[in-house]
């Protein structure tokens, strides 16, 4: 690829707006698609706003009917806010055009960034994003408990709340009409944990010691040239993820740098290192050459040819 350019959008009060950032996306795609400029990440905070992927269903928005921001990248739907890292790498892809290896390179530069500040994450299966794993599940906190000896660690978020969200109640329980020690959000496809109380908030999966998502993936992939791209929780308010399902997954949560490592770590601190493995990882991708393909029915002796393409001209993939 060509040498990465980075655009400072905008951070903390001079938060973009996600309309304005999008509009700038697709500005920035026409002319990165014409050669006009170098690939771009574009790297911004946003204030206070949800976003949906295309495979996002009705049952995962907010129950109260706060507005939602339809977008044509992959995934489902997620929230950015205040201390959340976003990046928008656009850049003209390799070919052949491999969107999951795309995704696999924005994973491994988010790990390494993770790891410089001292934690370790992972990929799950058949999860895009930059995951912290959880304790394997018999050695978790039974729902409506803390794990033995309370919270991991302490720290507070950007604006002063607990990084692991709403406080869970000490006393043992579980939800209304569920038996002791059984996890509902997998066995039960009508349970909404939204409904349920901080037992089964996203926030608290730290608490919970679950598989929580540090960072989220959503791409497009139009003409070879990506839009979209990740989000990086540094240290947000996590339960503005309470209100939705985020990214679609009833049984994980969500998890931020700071709460990870019991300390106060900003936006600002982050923006380099991630500025530092994006460049190193995404300028060796090497381009291949580009296959064309001759249409046999349409050919003359002029022969005109085609690159083939989906039919929708554009791919997706998804946190």
């Amino acid at each position: 690829m060509s040498e990465l350019r980075y655009v400072h959008l905008g951070f903390g009060a001079e938060a973009v707006e996600y309309e304005e950032a999008w509009q700038e996306q697709r500005r920035v795609h026409a002319a990165r698609f014409a050669d006009e400029v170098p690939d771009t990440c574009l790297l911004l905070e946003h204030p206070p706003v949800y976003t949906a992927g295309r495979r996002t269903v009705d049952s995962e928005r907010p129950l109260d009917g706060t507005p939602v921001v339809d977008v044509d990248r992959g995934g489902k739907i997620t929230w950015h806010g205040p201390g959340q890292l976003v990046g928008y790498p656009i850049l003209k892809l390799p070919r052949p055009v491999d969107v999951v290896a795309h995704v696999r390179r924005l994973e491994d530069a988010l790990i390494l960034t993770a790891a410089d500040f001292g934690l370790e994450t992972s990929r799950v299966e058949g999860r895009s994003g930059v995951w912290v794993l959880g304790d394997p599940v018999a050695e978790r906190a039974p729902q409506g408990g803390l794990p033995q000896g309370g919270l991991p660690h302490g720290g507070l978020s950007h604006d002063g709340l607990p990084h692991g969200g709403l406080s869970l109640d000490l006393a043992p329980g579980t939800a209304p009409g569920v038996a002791p020690g059984v996890d509902p959000r997998l066995t039960d496809e009508e349970f909404d944990p939204r409904l349920n109380g901080p037992e089964y908030a996203p926030s608290n999966a730290g608490q919970r010691r679950e598989d929580r998502k540090l960072a989220a993936i959503g791409i497009r992939v139009a003409k070879g040239v990506t839009m979209h791209g990740f989000s990086f929780n540094v240290n947000p308010d996590n339960t503005w993820f309470d209100r939705i399902v985020p990214c679609g997954i009833r049984d994980a949560g969500v998890t931020s740098l700071s709460y990870e490592l019991g300390r106060e770590i900003t936006v600002a601190e982050v923006v380099p290192v991630v500025e530092k493995h994006l460049r190193a990882i995404l300028e060796r991708a090497e381009p291949a050459p580009r296959v064309i393909e001759r249409d046999p029915v349409r050919e003359t002796t002029d022969g005109p040819v085609r690159e083939t393409v989906p039919a929708s001209g554009a791919l997706k993939a998804s946190a």
